[in-house]
């Protein structure tokens, strides 16, 4: 059994990492509150824009974009993975980690790891894929996830478009967490290009004969598409932040609870310890008294 002393040590030990983890927690908090904020008010937006984009495209007059057309052969494609870049956040990043290296062994079993261009977003998720050898590892957006800016997902955007338009890249596809309460975050994997015609209960059909459209539908969608994928990868970007946030404040909260349930137990085991102690005193002088 331990001695008093050390018991008392680890009672202090505990305490000190109780207001460490009950800190962490509220900062946590409030970051997921102000991000939440900013998802909520930019996920209306965002999933107005797409429909208004995918009504043009698959309405009666059928615009086409090459935005829109798949490449014949998939030879080469870029994967997207959003994660944190600092850790106590639970599953969050390893939850990124395990569907990014799924996604990379699924395309790797028909296309060679140079044909693959990673763009990590994420210190923590950066360090892991560090050790997969042979990608196009492309390291320019690592630290950018902490404070999304419009800026940083416009640049991304039009790198992606570009590559895809001159064909150096046939498809690209996005990895991230999807925030969709404080307790629950979703791995998700979209297509990002070509543009899909059919994403989050947005289906083909006429409802463009509900817009007048001035000029043209081509010249408007020339103008509306690339906008509205720099403010889909800004949307998963802010999207990926409050699920992280999310998963710290739980992570954090979890801890929290634990070190007081173990702070009880070293508390009774230290009382009974001490009553012991007290106990055996007492006997000694009773003991020493009658002789």
């Amino acid at each position: 059994m331990a001695s008093l002393k050390e018991i008392k040590g680890r009672i202090g030990s505990v305490e000190g990492t109780l207001k460490i983890t009950s800190a962490m927690k509220m900062v946590a908090s409030a970051k997921l509150h102000k991000a939440q904020n900013a998802i909520e008010s930019m996920l209306p937006y965002d999933r107005q824009l797409h429909k208004i984009m995918v009504s043009m495209l698959s309405g009666e007059t059928r615009v086409t974009t090459p935005l829109c057309q798949p490449h014949a052969n998939t030879g080469r494609i870029a994967v997207v993975a959003i994660a944190s870049n600092s850790s106590l956040c639970g599953g969050y990043n390893s939850n990124v980690l395990r569907n990014t290296t799924a996604l990379l062994k699924e395309y790797g079993a028909t296309l060679p790891a140079d044909a693959i261009d990673l763009y990590v977003i994420g210190r923590k998720l950066d360090q892991s894929m560090n050790k997969l050898k042979g990608f196009n590892h492309i390291k320019d957006y690592v630290l950018k996830g902490d404070n999304p800016k419009f800026s940083t997902a416009q640049e991304l955007a039009n790198r992606l478009m570009h590559d895809y338009l001159s064909g150096r890249i046939d498809k690209v596809e996005l990895v991230y967490m999807h925030f969709k309460s404080t307790a629950t975050q979703i791995p998700m994997r979209e297509v990002f290009l070509p543009v899909q015609l059919q994403v989050d209960g947005i289906e083909e059909g006429p409802a463009a004969a509900g817009y007048i459209v001035e000029p043209t539908p081509e010249e408007v969608l020339n103008v509306l598409i690339p906008d509205a994928l720099c403010m889909k990868i800004y949307t998963i970007m802010l999207d990926a932040q409050a699920a992280e946030h999310a998963a710290r404040t739980v992570a954090m909260q979890t801890a929290t609870d634990n070190a007081n349930e173990l702070l009880d137990e070293l508390r009774i085991q230290y009382n009974k310890g001490r009553q012991s102690a007290i106990t055996a005193e007492l006997l000694d002088i009773v003991g020493g008294s009658m002789n």
